[in-house]
């Protein structure tokens, strides 16, 4: 868990972990989440559990099941249980990321998976800035702050705000 927190966080991803299926349970009826990765074999609550009352509530983000068991019949019931991706462990860190960002564009609206103010242009599941046509090399925190800047485009950003959402 550790490692791929610490992995998603240097791409630049904010994330949010728990050790037991209750303390996942807990963290997701808390906030709402663009993705989730979830952990079949978790203790307490197990992931499919999980994944059935989030349906159940109608709950949509995108699920990304992560688990050992690696037979047909697993990943057909990950699947038919609600999971958006099946992925068996063990697995390369890089085919997680493009799982992830795959279910993140499918998941992302056009009108706001790309945004842009006059030739800036934002393309928020590839993480890409262009300006003029030219890619702009960003550090994680970098494009978390322009993204939010061009969300109140117009409007004021006071420190408070960048604070607690942007720096959290």
């Amino acid at each position: 868990v550790k490692a791929i927190r610490r992995g998603l966080e240097a791409e630049g991803y904010d994330t949010t972990t728990a050790r037991t299926g209750d303390e996942g349970m807990v963290r997701l009826d808390a906030a709402a989440f663009d993705l989730v990765v979830l952990d079949w074999m978790l203790p307490g609550r197990d992931g499919i559990e999980i994944l059935k009352v989030l349906r159940a509530r109608g709950s949509k983000p995108p699920v990304l099941l992560l688990t050992a068991r690696d037979t047909v019949e697993d990943r057909v019931k990950g699947l038919d249980c609600g999971a958006d991706d099946y992925l068996v462990k063990p697995f390369a860190f890089a085919e997680l990321l493009a799982r992830i960002r795959a279910l993140l564009r499918r998941s992302v609206p056009e009108e706001v998976s790309r945004k842009q103010v006059g030739d800036l242009v934002l393309d928020i599941p590839s993480r890409r800035v262009l300006r003029g046509g030219r890619e702009i090399v960003l550090t994680p925190r970098e494009f978390d702050l322009l993204v939010y800047l061009m969300r109140y485009e117009g409007q004021v950003v006071t420190r408070r705000m960048l604070a607690q959402d942007v720096w959290r």
